[in-house]
């Protein structure tokens, strides 16, 4: 089949930290390389290029171009792929946006949208979903850091995956199927739980484990990329320390809510957001290891997931 003409562009979420803007580079360098075909990625918001900006640099560097698949680097549906994403590539949100209180909301980053002026045909596909590679990954990011780890090989141990969580059902539906996949081929105890806007949170999953008798806690977050959900958010939620991160805006601390007292035992809060705050009534209470991965990144199996994604994509 020739592809000559048909590119991809891989959306991402964009990230004020600079990490995620690495990753989804190298992501974009290696799934070229594997592929032939040409792709750029496009930043929803925060980072440059923007969906829109990608599309047009794609169509400078091929004049012929007639085909775009537009890939979500995202692991499960959600508010971002249904409604923003179809929107920014000017094409009908599949679902409701439940953000919409009332005919005076709007959502700042879908306002003066710039168009997208391109010819061809832009194909959206759906994003990663529980794709049984995932666990590889996984068992990597687990074997990884307890190699790290200062306790006996055959420490009781418990493994917690960790995704960000959404107003629709998807990401739910996501992280249960997968931590069922991942449950029936693992030694190790294990549970998940989400950041924000569904539960179990964190820490009532974390607890759960806990209360199990496990010494050790090896805890996988289920993200792309790294940034501040990775780096800030989740680990604050366990009471990590943040000493083995030299950035200084990974080092400074959470944004809290003023209209709140200071973070204390029996209230995290993380961020000044009404539609988006990191609130806990519980906290993470363990005397053992606990053993932070890192999160999905550049992995090469995520490589070959997002080949066999734009190679349906083409067949159909």
């Amino acid at each position: 089949m020739n592809n000559e003409n048909t590119a991809v562009l891989l959306l991402s979420h964009g990230s004020s930290l600079s990490y995620g803007q690495k990753v989804f580079t190298e992501i974009r360098e290696k799934f070229t390389k594997k592929t032939g075909i040409d792709s750029e990625v496009g930043y929803m918001k925060v980072s440059n290029p923007t969906v829109s900006q990608a599309v047009h640099i794609l169509n400078d560097r091929n004049p012929n171009l007639n085909h775009i698949i537009a890939v979500p680097v995202f692991l499960a549906d959600g508010i971002h792929t249904t409604i923003d994403i179809p929107i920014m590539l000017g094409k009908e949100p599949l679902n409701a946006d439940p953000r919409l209180k009332n005919s005076n909301s709007k959502i700042d980053y879908l306002e003066d949208l710039e168009e997208i002026n391109f010819k061809g045909q832009i194909d959206l596909i759906r994003p990663i979903g529980p794709n049984p590679k995932l666990i590889d990954i996984i068992n990597n990011r687990v074997e990884s850091s307890l190699s790290e780890s200062k306790l006996p090989t055959d420490t009781n141990t418990g493994v917690l995956l960790i995704c960000h969580g959404s107003r629709l059902k998807y990401n739910e539906e996501f992280i249960t199927d997968l931590h069922s996949q991942y449950a029936k081929q693992s030694k190790y105890i294990s549970n998940f739980g989400f950041m924000e806007l569904v539960e179990p949170d964190i820490p009532t999953s974390a607890n759960k484990l806990i209360k199990t008798g496990i010494d050790r806690l090896v805890v996988v977050p289920v993200f792309i990329a790294p940034g501040i959900h990775t780096k800030i958010d989740i680990k604050t939620i366990l009471g990590l320390i943040h000493d083995e991160d030299n950035d200084k805006k990974v080092q400074k601390k959470p944004k809290t809510n003023t209209t709140s007292q200071n973070i204390s035992i029996g209230q995290i809060i993380l961020e000044k957001d009404p539609d988006h705050e990191h609130k806990y009534d519980e906290t993470v209470e363990f005397d053992g290891e606990i053993l932070y991965s890192n999160p999905i990144g550049a992995d090469d199996i995520l490589i070959d997931i997002l080949d066999e994604m734009v190679q349906n994509a083409l067949v159909n």
